[in-house]
């Protein structure tokens, strides 16, 4: 059986904090550690767990998303394909989201004062919601 680390090791060899890993125990991402001595004790396998949840994390996933991934059902790449599945969507969507803020920020104002250029938005978007002809 492998040595158990201290929470401070596992924070060097992991390059991650103590504070972030107590806080991953805490949002149920790694499981709970032994006590010895009132210390924390890790299996070294914790630093495998923390590289999948350093990837998770650089991927864009959120907590309860890794969370998913740690707690789904089947192969670990079956579950990744999963989560890639819907976080692939969601930046599709975000990516048409930005296109639309960028192409809106490229626009021309030629506007003499706001209430123009309110009156123009309503009466595009009236255009548009075929509320005028």
């Amino acid at each position: 059986m492998a040595a158990l680390l201290t929470i401070g090791e596992v924070d060097r060899r992991s390059g991650l904090r103590a504070s972030a890993i107590r806080y991953y125990e805490k949002a149920d991402l790694l499981p709970k550690p032994l006590r010895a001595g009132g210390q924390r004790r890790y299996d070294p396998s914790i630093l495998a767990r923390l590289a999948v949840l350093q990837r998770a994390k650089d991927c864009g996933l959120s907590l309860a998303e890794a969370r998913a991934l740690f707690n789904d059902c089947g192969r670990p790449s079956e579950r990744w394909q999963r989560v890639a599945r819907k976080k692939l969507a969601e930046l599709d969507a975000m990516l048409e989201r930005i296109k639309a803020m960028r192409e809106r920020l490229q626009g021309r104002c030629d506007c003499a004062d706001f209430d123009e250029c309110g009156r123009r938005m309503l009466e595009a978007k009236a255009r548009r919601s075929g509320l005028c002809s």
